[in-house]
């Protein structure tokens, strides 16, 4: 692996899947969790979102300018505070 490899990338994503599943059915009651971290993101923009993570990823993309690997990560370390 290279230097700018991130390792722990391969079972990442599995760890934390089951908690994605359970922030997907609680979209509604944890979008005011979502807009404290991230308050750039619109009502419309969490309904669209919907639970859906490639979608909040998108919009964090669109809304804060960052980099498809940054929004990752920080979804993944918001998610690990869950």
């Amino acid at each position: 692996m290279g230097a700018g490899t991130p390792v722990p990338d391969i079972g990442y994503d599995g760890a934390h899947a089951m908690n994605w599943d359970r922030i997907e059915g609680n979209w509604k009651q944890i979008t005011g969790k979502v807009k404290e971290k991230w308050g750039k993101l619109t009502d419309d923009d969490l309904t669209q979102i919907n639970g859906n993570r490639d979608q909040l990823e998108g919009k964090l993309q669109a809304r804060y300018g960052y980099a498809k690997d940054q929004v990752k990560k920080d979804v993944d370390d918001w998610l690990g505070r869950m």
